[in-house]
């Protein structure tokens, strides 16, 4: 294992410290937790958005705290839901007495613990709403999860529910759109290399120099087919292929693309894969409003990519463009 940390067992730690240390006018960490919460949280007036999830994911979540975005990220270990007790910090933390958003990735881990944040939240009085994001189309079921997998289409969730928080909208009101944001974003990745939790040391799964894996998930669960390495283009046509079907878009309808590296893709590689996602959006009459290439919900060192598409209308489209401060999402 060749990693850039001090020790395993706090690198999650030295990682907070130092995103703080990055944004210190943005951002404050609540002493004693593993919340990252915007400096000037409790925001008036205002609906408290908190997501989160295990570390090694980043930007996700703590990239995303910001003014337009979420208002706390609670960090678990490596690959492991935080607690209930740091997601209730989190939750106290940003509520003001508008209620408090809680925006999950579809992971067992997750859903038990964030839950169980907001029952102690509620017994104390806070009103709390959550949604669960599931938009991973490769595999229905996982080690990780019933249901379909949380994944990079997440932070289009986060954008797009912090804004419709920044504008005043009630609990329910935010909690709609983000719904209405899940029901319309789909996403699918590959993978050439596994990644290595710094605790384990060893690889999270193996595959031979020739090989990839369509479907991985984000914490090196399987897929839905290993087999030999091609194209950027074909890679492209497949994942695209495979969200356009899932999600039924047809000629004439506008969408946002992500196209999201794991952690150790080159952007030269992700814009080649851009281009072709694209050509195919275009051939097939569906218009591109806007596009994101970069690193939004990685996985430590795996290289591979994602490959999302976000169904808009004209209301996401004016929360998609409305500010957004959040360090790793700035509008």
């Amino acid at each position: 294992m060749k990693k850039i940390i001090n020790d395993p067992n706090s690198a999650v730690q030295d990682m907070l410290d130092g995103f703080v240390a990055a944004y210190p006018n943005d951002v404050k960490r609540l002493p004693g937790t593993t919340v990252i919460a915007r400096k000037d949280a409790p925001v008036t007036n205002k609906v408290g958005i908190v997501s989160g999830g295990g570390s090694g994911h980043e930007p996700a979540h703590a990239g995303y705290v910001g003014e337009g975005m979420l208002d706390a990220a609670v960090a678990g270990e490596v690959f492991t839901s935080p607690t209930p007790d740091q997601v209730f910090e989190g939750i106290k933390a940003v509520d003001n007495g508008a209620g408090v958003l809680l925006v999950i990735k579809n992971y067992t881990g997750d859903i038990m613990n964030f839950e169980m944040a907001a029952e102690l939240a509620e017994a104390e009085g806070i009103n709390v709403k959550q949604v669960v994001v599931n938009d991973d189309v490769a595999v229905e079921d996982s080690s990780f999860t019933t249901g379909r997998r949380g994944i990079a289409g997440t932070v289009f969730v986060h954008k797009i529910a912090g804004a419709k928080a920044a504008q005043g909208a009630s609990l329910e009101e935010v909690q709609a759109v983000a719904e209405k944001t899940i029901q319309n974003v789909r996403s699918i990745g590959m993978a050439l290399t596994p990644c290595i939790v710094p605790a384990a040391g060893t690889p999270s799964f193996e595959l031979k120099e020739n090989e990839m894996e369509i479907g991985i998930g984000i914490h090196g669960e399987p897929g839905i087919e290993r087999k030999e390495i091609t194209t950027a283009d074909e890679i492209a046509v497949e994942l695209t292929e495979k969200v356009i079907a899932d999600l039924g878009l047809k000629s004439g309808e506008e969408v946002a693309v992500m196209v999201n590296g794991l952690g150790g893709t080159p952007e030269m590689e992700l814009f080649i894969v851009n281009k072709k996602v694209n050509q195919l959006l275009s051939d097939k009459g569906i218009t591109i409003y806007d596009t994101f290439v970069g690193e939004y919900m990685t996985s430590l060192e795996m290289a591979g990519c994602s490959v999302t598409l976000l169904r808009l209308d004209q209301e996401l489209k004016t929360l998609l463009d409305a500010e957004s401060k959040a360090p790793a999402f700035r509008r």
